[in-house]
């Protein structure tokens, strides 16, 4: 088995920052993932390492755990050798001190062994740090080595920790940008592949076949699972059963994760058949020209959340003009009229997670002590990101457009928004479906860098695929 890592400095230098951000104040426990079994114990979902463990320690194999001492500076991986059983079936692994040395770890001990380090940092009363777990399996482990109940592990969730890691994995380094290049470029090929497939009377879990096999094709495979659907008005779908129809839209939101755990996210909004409808095309200029502005306003130094705020109300410049919203636009957006038809947020870190460390918590990775997150206010609570940008972030921009029938309802009976909202016009769009278009962006000193190779987006460029 040959693993996939940079080199040993790159972790050991790591390492060596968050044991002095965490500055003398106990032990860090990192656990990675084990197996998960699917629908019987030997029967498993692929594996994917935990990005946390894998960005300080590198090793994406099952079932071992690390301790980092921040007073004394050791560190210990956990994790048991193969026995002849497993060699009989997996055939001859690097051992685990073999993979410890390959990451500038010189301790390793049997993966049962660790309760009893986090016993004795217990008994001293010293802090043992711990990053929110996600998976059960992780949490019933914790709750067993802290010898405290499911619901108490909770409490030994370390904010320092949090934000800590959070301050380092932000910031992507030129390796990790190198690596996120190739797999939004991955990305790019099989949103490609979708789009130069896509005809009347093909299913939708063709084109997911596609996109797949691009990806195994080139050593990676999907980060998150494939929206590829012609009722794009649904956000997060992924059911694939529908044959497409002449004169709908495709809507695919897919993107690759390589080697190393790095991932692309793009979207592509494209006509099933040769073109977009009179209708299509003009609801689409509006989304490409609410992203071209906001991607005009990417560099350090401004909000996320401002640049949002803008977009949608771009998003709601252009509504006006094909008469499906009235009124003054930035009033519309300040009273949240703008959620009938742009629902979720602007865009999210990207990382080795789609939504990066989202399992660290929104609040901390996307927003700051100083700017809290709305939770109460439709659109904004789906906002991922409002914090100030800094060169090293790496992003999505992903407006969208979204005629939702069963929110025209809900709204138009309670006659809202009806100062900013045209209802008897809206009600005609009532099949629409949905129109999302998103690139992936790096923050540099003093603006911004698109990912990956370039993806056509314009309308011209979208059709002139379709051959």
């Amino acid at each position: 088995m040959e693993l996939n890592l940079f080199d040993q400095q790159v972790y050991t230098g790591r390492r060596r920052v968050l044991k002095q951000n965490i500055n003398s104040d106990g032990i860090i426990l990192l656990l990675g993932n084990e197996d998960s079994s699917m629908n019987y114990k030997d029967n498993c979902y692929p594996f994917r390492q935990d990005s946390s463990f894998l960005y300080y320690l590198g090793l994406d194999v099952p079932m071992l755990a690390a301790v980092i001492d921040t007073d004394t500076g050791e560190e210990v991986i956990f994790g048991n050798e193969l026995t002849i059983d497993d060699i009989v079936w997996t055939g001859i692994l690097p051992t685990v001190s073999e993979m410890a040395s390959l990451v500038g770890v010189t301790q390793t001990k049997p993966y049962d062994q660790i309760i009893h380090y986090v016993h004795k940092a217990l008994i001293a009363g010293r802090k043992v740090h711990l990053l929110p777990p996600y998976r059960p399996e992780s949490k019933i482990k914790l709750a067993t080595w802290l010898n405290t109940s499911l619901d108490d592990v909770a409490e030994y969730v370390s904010v320092k920790l949090i934000k800590a890691v959070i301050a380092q994995r932000v910031i992507k380094s030129p390796l990790e940008v190198a690596e996120m290049e190739k797999a939004v470029s991955i990305s790019v090929d099989m949103q490609l592949a979708v789009i130069q497939n896509t005809r009347p009377g093909i299913k939708e879990y063709e084109l997911v076949a596609k996109a797949h096999e691009v990806a195994i094709a080139n050593n990676a495979r999907l980060g998150y699972p494939a929206i590829i659907t012609t009722h794009g008005q649904t956000l997060h779908t992924h059911y694939y059963g529908n044959t497409l129809q002449e004169g709908r839209m495709l809507l695919a939101d897919i993107g690759a994760e390589n080697a190393m755990h790095y991932g692309g996210d793009l979207t592509r909004t494209c006509p099933v058949g040769r073109s977009f409808t009179t209708r299509q095309k003009e609801l689409y200029e509006v989304v490409l020209a609410s992203m071209d502005h906001a991607i005009s306003m990417l560099k350090p130094g401004v909000h996320y959340k401002d640049i949002h705020l803008a977009a949608c109300q771009k998003l709601v410049e252009g509504l006006t003009e094909v008469n499906l919203m009235k009124g003054d636009p930035a009033e519309a957006v300040a009273a949240g009229a703008h959620a009938m038809f742009f629902q979720c947020g602007l865009g999210h870190m990207l990382g080795m997670d789609t939504h990066d460390m989202e399992d660290l918590g929104e609040p901390y990775v996307g927003y700051t002590d100083t700017l809290k997150k709305e939770t109460s206010i439709f659109g904004l609570k789906s906002l991922r990101l409002g914090r100030e940008l800094e060169a090293g972030f790496v992003l999505t921009v992903e407006p969208g457009i979204y005629i939702i029938p069963e929110l025209i309802d809900r709204w138009q009976a309670d006659k809202k928004y009806a100062d900013f909202i045209n209802y008897d016009v809206l009600n005609t769009y009532r099949d629409f479906g949905g129109i999302r278009i998103e690139d992936n962006f790096l923050i540099t000193g003093t603006g911004s860098q698109l990912l990956g190779k370039y993806l056509p987006k314009t309308l011209k460029e979208i059709e002139g695929l379709k051959g």
